[in-house]
């Protein structure tokens, strides 16, 4: 099946991954509308509305049409090559709202989850069809710092390799005391969830579908 992107995410599995899309109403694992658990914020549905098509993920490739002549199996083919070569770590995790929206965040960022942001932006960049100009003016590059401004000319996507920083979105834009509000209220519900670090030992490879939901097509081990 072919999608209209594609994409490689990193999708957390286990109660922390059933919350996260149990908040946003889609799990993108399974293709799935999610229900909702009780005694969430009451305006849960205006504040996820932007994030809840991708699902809760942190974004390791960007969202790409395929280069011209290249198939969905070329690229499931390539991202198994470059992981065989890239080893599983975890990350420790806490929810803030540094950007305008609530997002769980690593503490730090170890050399393992560097390695493997590179290596997929990098490897897999010559199956990525070049940006339209409608998809560069998205970006709104004359907005971008300068080195931001170049990643998005050369990757296609302004916040890769010394600009990446993982991120597991939780919400749209906000006002920042809303978003400190929003933190706050899921706070109880997010600690025992990151009590622990979260592994990350595979990533997934995603299609966006008509309808701009996406789709885990292949969950893809992490073998180095």
């Amino acid at each position: 099946m072919r999608f209209r992107r594609y994409a490689v995410y990193h999708l957390p599995g286990g109660r922390l991954g059933d919350f996260g899309s149990a908040w946003l109403g889609w799990d993108a694992r399974h293709g799935l509308v999610h229900l909702r658990p009780e005694g969430l914020p009451p305006d849960v549905e205006t504040v996820t509305a932007v994030p809840r098509r991708y699902g809760f993920h942190a974004t390791l490739k960007a969202p790409f049409r395929l280069a011209e002549g290249r198939t969905p199996e070329d690229l499931a083919r390539r991202l198994r090559l470059v992981c065989d070569h890239l080893a599983p770590f975890a990350l420790e995790l806490e929810p803030r709202c540094d950007w305008g929206f609530l997002a769980l965040r690593p503490r730090h960022q170890p050399v393992e989850l560097l390695a493997l942001e590179s290596a997929l932006v990098t490897r897999l960049d010559d199956l990525r069809a070049p940006l339209t100009g409608a998809e560069r003016e998205r970006r709104s590059p004359d907005a971008l710092p300068p080195q931001a401004h170049a990643h998005l000319d050369h990757w296609g996507y302004p916040f890769v390799l010394d600009l990446f920083q993982y991120h597991l979105t939780l919400s749209g834009q906000l006002p920042p005391p809303r978003a400190e509000a929003l933190r706050q209220a899921l706070a109880p519900h997010l600690a025992p969830l990151v009590a622990a670090p979260m592994p990350v030992a595979a990533v997934a490879l995603m299609g966006e579908d008509e309808d701009g939901f996406f789709r885990m097509i292949e969950e893809v081990p992490l073998r180095g």
